[in-house]
């Protein structure tokens, strides 16, 4: 670590910890769904619309997110999603019935989408490009960190009275830490330019990188802002030459992210684990948390090679894994009456490669990729494109397991998902840029000069 670059690290941490958030809610209904549907008995569809209800959220605070963070900045789009993320786990901790919980969880979802979208562009947009990636990926690290978070909660309030609303009500404490961490930090220097808030840039440039040229940097940016502003004289041939593909490559990386099945498997792996065979939602807890410690620990590995490997070969190297892992559990639950009680031990091991893979890949480079690939003047309306994309995306998927589940089988379900996976292992080799080293502007000026994906330098 750069002592020059202290502040830009304590920065890139203190943003990343929205990541808790995210994190915390995928992890959290996991368990506490064992219980709630012990106090009220719930269909399968109630059930899938209790976990998903939160997509929706999602889905309207990252659309609407966008535009605003364009607006108001960065910082203040963070600083309102810990506010709301706090209020809305309050309310689902104290909800009467089913139907308010459902309501509390779709206003935690407006956070969650919120979030999502707002805190790896803050990242990319402090980042200098030789570790932009290990910065935005600190986002998928804090994800995982608060994925593991709500596995341990779930495993100390199991036993509690009350232990479902004990769980949901935990949330409030990554929102506070965010809330007060963000209060002491400024937005991005990216979206001071494009106010014309020059001399602030300049200041925050001096210091989060104190050894580079303030004035270069910020001629460097503005000469893109002009760039643009030049550019949509023309907006039919703006459209045409450097929004299509971008926008192609930042769907279909959430696409990838999402319908390669990672959150059926942290949604519902308690879920899983009681159909392989183990006999308490204790036990199921317990062993999805150590996929939850596994998640946690692989991440490290992305944010250590993504600058140095690159993002397409860790992704070439994780969708194999994925795809390979879901044939394995298909299998185990289609030969599962051969494999009698050992099922629930390849299930236990076929999840745990699928999260080594998909923590080294997909998890960190979805994002980061999203957050590198759309121009700056475009960039916060576009990845409010691309994150409303993945959670519309996760919504079908979470919301059709369990029936999925029940009507098809356990195998056929899974063997859909490893299918998944080798398109979108097609998809990557062909239209998803390699970006490891490359400027956020020289990115953009291969997309304005219509340079194939493949052939980025």
């Amino acid at each position: 670590m750069k002592i020059a670059y202290f502040w830009l690290y304590v920065v890139a941490i203190v943003a990343s910890l929205g990541g808790l958030l995210s994190g915390y809610d995928t992890g959290v209904i996991s368990g506490a769904l064992l219980f709630i549907n012990e106090t009220w008995d719930l269909t399968d569809f109630t059930q899938g619309f209790l976990v998903s209800s939160v997509l929706i959220g999602a889905v309207i605070g990252a659309a609407a997110n966008g535009v605003m963070a364009d607006i108001f900045g960065r910082k203040k789009i963070i600083i309102a999603t810990a506010i709301i993320f706090i209020i809305g786990s309050i309310l689902s901790a104290v909800a009467p019935n089913v139907g308010i919980l459902i309501l509390s969880r779709i206003m935690v979802g407006l956070a969650v989408g919120m979030v999502n979208f707002v805190v790896p562009l803050y990242l990319s947009e402090v980042s200098p490009k030789n570790i932009r990636g290990m910065l935005v990926s600190l986002y998928q690290w804090a994800i995982t960190a608060g994925i593991l978070f709500s596995y341990l909660i779930n495993g100390t309030f199991a036993s509690a009275v009350y232990n479902w609303r004990w769980m949901l009500l935990a949330g409030v404490l990554p929102a506070t830490v965010l809330l007060i961490g963000m209060s002491f930090l400024g937005d991005t220097p990216r979206w001071l330019l494009s106010k014309n808030r020059d001399e602030e840039a300049k200041k925050v440039f001096r210091k989060i990188e104190p050894d580079k040229d303030a004035d270069k940097q910020v001629q460097e940016i503005k000469a893109t802002l002009n760039a643009e502003l030049a550019s949509e004289n023309n907006k039919k041939i703006t459209f045409k030459k450097w929004m299509i593909m971008p926008l192609i490559v930042g769907i279909g990386i959430m696409f990838a992210q999402i319908c390669t099945g990672i959150n059926t498997i942290i949604y519902y792996a308690p879920t899983i684990f009681k159909i392989s065979g183990f006999d308490s939602n204790i036990s199921a807890i317990y062993a999805a948390t150590g996929i939850g410690v596994v998640n946690f620990l692989m991440t490290i590995v992305a944010i250590a090679f993504t600058d140095k490997l690159g993002r397409k070969p860790l992704l070439y190297f994780g969708l194999t894994g994925v795809m390979l892992s879901l044939v394995s559990l298909g299998c185990a639950f289609q030969f599962s009456d051969f494999l009698g009680a050992n099922l629930k031990w390849v299930a236990v091991g076929s999840l745990i490669t699928y999260i080594v893979c998909f923590a080294c890949s997909l998890g960190p480079i979805g994002w980061i990729l999203v957050s590198e690939v759309f121009p700056l003047r475009i960039r916060g309306v576009a990845m409010s494109i691309c994150t409303v994309a993945n959670f519309a995306f996760n919504f079908l998927v979470v919301f059709s397991f369990l029936p999925l589940i029940h009507r098809i089988g356990e195998a056929p379900t899974f063997w859909m998902f490893a299918f998944v996976s080798l398109l979108c292992l097609v998809f990557v080799y062909f239209c998803v840029p390699e970006t490891k080293g490359i400027s956020l502007e020289t990115i953009e000026s291969n997309w304005l000069n219509g340079v194939n994906p493949r052939d980025f330098k």
